[in-house]
């Protein structure tokens, strides 16, 4: 399944977004959780803030 996400953002409009992935502490129990999302790449810095 990867690769077919993968190979389908090598095409055309894909190459406009990337994966972000970020971690952060769970208020809850205090683990680290990594979330991740497809952002386009103008928006990666407001993303990361």
């Amino acid at each position: 399944m990867a690769k077919k996400t993968v190979a389908s953002l090598q095409k055309g409009e894909g190459r406009t977004y990337s994966k972000v992935i970020k971690m952060e502490k769970s208020p809850k129990t205090g683990a680290y959780v990594f979330k991740e999302e497809m952002v386009p790449n103008d928006r990666v810095q407001e993303v990361l803030k």
